[in-house]
């Protein structure tokens, strides 16, 4: 639903910038406690729901999309892990989510979770504006912040209450912030994952992460008919450089036996190589503007992290919000910061430990690779290991 028609001086309480899914799921919360937004997207929505993204969702996040009506498809489509096995130099163990924990994770695309959210709004009339340009925010520090953008050459302003920026990494939010309101705390990984997606059946019906001597990699799914498989190459690798055979043959050799032996293989229908990082910007509020998701954080997508945070976050800012509009109290918004980071920290130190566990980093030498086995053994071996990493891939509470 476009706002052209409206007029300029547009008023609403809450302006949301990104309509990923966690824009999108924010302004579905709002919407179900009364409270009004328009969401603004600098893409086309054609562009948001062509991005290829993982789709790991914890127990918690599964129970918030059902919270908020939108587990229909998800529960029709999605695929229920109740483990995971973690694979070393070709030896496997499978970690029990279900046994170790009581909780299973639910495989459903991130893009697919978008698009629920998409028709959710569309079917409410909902404001979102999609191909909103030069998105500015204005007054954020002071009472009456504003937005400015432009769609099809004409000039817009929406005056708000608040502004979420729930707009990605190289989103303008938390570009608008002054740098040194923000204290940033960044790890840059010196390798990537190359990701193919095949419409074939997976090689396994749980993922299973391997780490290899040759690298890292990752046999994952889709659907029970499309498989979705990952290597660590370095960091400067390209996607171009990788044909369909040698990823095929290179999986083969980083797989246990027994998954390679079952690996499918077919043309790509989609291959890239995603960049490995860690990032926070804190604090999450600056004035009436507040960072969620990847506007504020980045982990690595070892742990299956990043789309449970966004989640988490925006879960968090509209309970403040509603508390604010119903009751009068900021003691929501004004917790939501310190609250929401203790969570992302926590997401942030599993989804380092994942990779540090699994990946081959250019200086491992034979005894930090001894380390790594040492690590694998005890995860075997405990039970309050294994309890811990079920525990974190699960979902701590939100």
């Amino acid at each position: 639903m476009a706002l052209v028609a409206r007029e300029a001086g547009v008023r609403t309480q809450v302006v949301i910038v990104g309509a990923g899914p966690a824009g999108l799921l924010l302004g579905r919360l709002l919407e179900q406690a009364g409270i009004d937004a328009v969401i603004l997207e600098r893409r086309s929505r054609d562009y948001v729901l062509s991005r290829i993204r993982a789709g790991v969702l914890e127990a918690g996040s599964v129970a918030l999309l059902e919270r908020v009506g939108l587990a229909t498809r998800m529960h029709a489509e999605g695929l229920v892990h109740d483990g995971c096995s973690l694979a070393f130099d070709g030896d496997v163990q499978r970690i029990d989510f279900q046994a170790l924990t009581g909780r299973s994770v639910m495989v459903y695309g991130q893009t697919e979770v978008t698009r629920d959210l998409m028709d959710a709004r569309d079917a409410s009339g909902g404001v979102t504006v999609y191909e909103a340009a030069d998105v500015v925010l204005h007054g954020f520090d002071g009472a009456h912040p504003r937005v400015g953008y432009r769609r099809d050459g004409v000039a817009h302003e929406i005056a708000c209450d608040f502004i979420a920026g729930c707009d990605g990494f190289r989103g303008v939010s938390r570009a608008s912030i002054p740098p040194a309101a923000l204290d940033v705390a960044e790890r840059v990984y010196p390798f990537g994952w190359l990701g193919v997606l095949v419409d074939q059946p997976p090689a396994a019906h749980e993922l299973i992460y391997a780490s290899h001597a040759r690298g890292f990699a990752l046999s994952s799914m889709r659907s029970p008919t499309r498989s979705r498989y990952y290597l660590q190459v370095p960091s400067d690798e390209t996607a171009e450089a990788w044909s369909d055979a040698a990823f095929w043959d290179e999986l083969r050799r980083r797989l246990p036996p027994a998954a390679a032996a079952a690996l499918r293989t077919g043309p790509s229908i989609e291959k890239s190589v995603a960049p490995l990082r860690s990032f926070v910007a804190e604090p999450l509020r600056f004035g009436r503007l507040f960072l969620a998701g990847d506007a504020a954080h980045i982990v690595p997508p070892t742990g299956a992290k990043g789309l449970n945070l966004a989640l988490a976050d925006v879960a968090r800012l509209a309970q403040g919000f509603a508390e604010y509009y119903a009751e009068g109290s900021s003691a929501g918004i004004d917790a939501y910061s310190a609250a929401a980071l203790r969570r992302i920290w926590k997401a942030e130190r599993f989804s380092w430990w994942m990779t540090s566990l699994l990946h081959r980093f250019p200086d491992t030498d034979a005894f930090g690779r001894r380390i790594q086995r040492a690590e694998f053994d005890y995860l075997a071996g405990s039970t309050a290991a294994a309890t811990a990493l079920a525990e974190n891939y699960t979902g701590l509470p939100m």
